[in-house]
């Protein structure tokens, strides 16, 4: 019996890769306002995989492209040693009419390890893309009673 495997496993073990651009919490948290530019060729995808060492993180995306639409997916893998079969999808591949309107999202994380996003394009035979996006952090507010008087 064959295992119906995940689209997105799938394509991160046999699509081509364009770019991919490992980032840690500080690179993000050093980000800036301005947004970055990745570009994805027609039948190709891009990956940013986020290296996480604390939890209770929020990781928030925000994503334009142009032109048209691009798929985007997360996914989670414990480590770069994890197979792939392994890789949690924590948010399935969707078509994202990004060229329309600013895509936002976030993920909390749950657990320390790498997630992943991911800008696919291989369902677009001619047209190469780019996407312009913007990565946050947000650590949790703990609060140490220390304005009380």
């Amino acid at each position: 019996w064959q295992v119906a495997q995940d689209a997105e496993i799938c394509l991160l073990k046999s699509g081509e890769i364009m770019i991919k651009l490992p980032l840690t919490v500080e690179e993000i948290l050093n980000f800036g306002e301005s947004n970055r530019e990745l570009f994805i060729k027609s039948s190709t995808y891009s990956i940013i995989p986020i290296t996480v060492t604390e939890m209770g993180l929020t990781i928030s995306w925000i994503f334009s492209s142009d032109p048209k639409s691009i798929s985007f997916s997360v996914v989670y893998q414990e480590s770069e040693d994890t197979p792939l079969d392994q890789c949690k999808v924590l948010i399935p591949m969707t078509r994202c009419n990004s060229h329309k309107e600013t895509i936002r999202g976030q993920v909390k994380v749950r657990n320390c390890g790498i997630y992943t996003l991911i800008f696919d394009n291989t369902f677009s035979r001619f047209i190469s893309k780019r996407v312009f996006y913007h990565l946050a952090v947000e650590r949790p507010v703990i609060y140490d009673g220390s304005d009380f008087p």
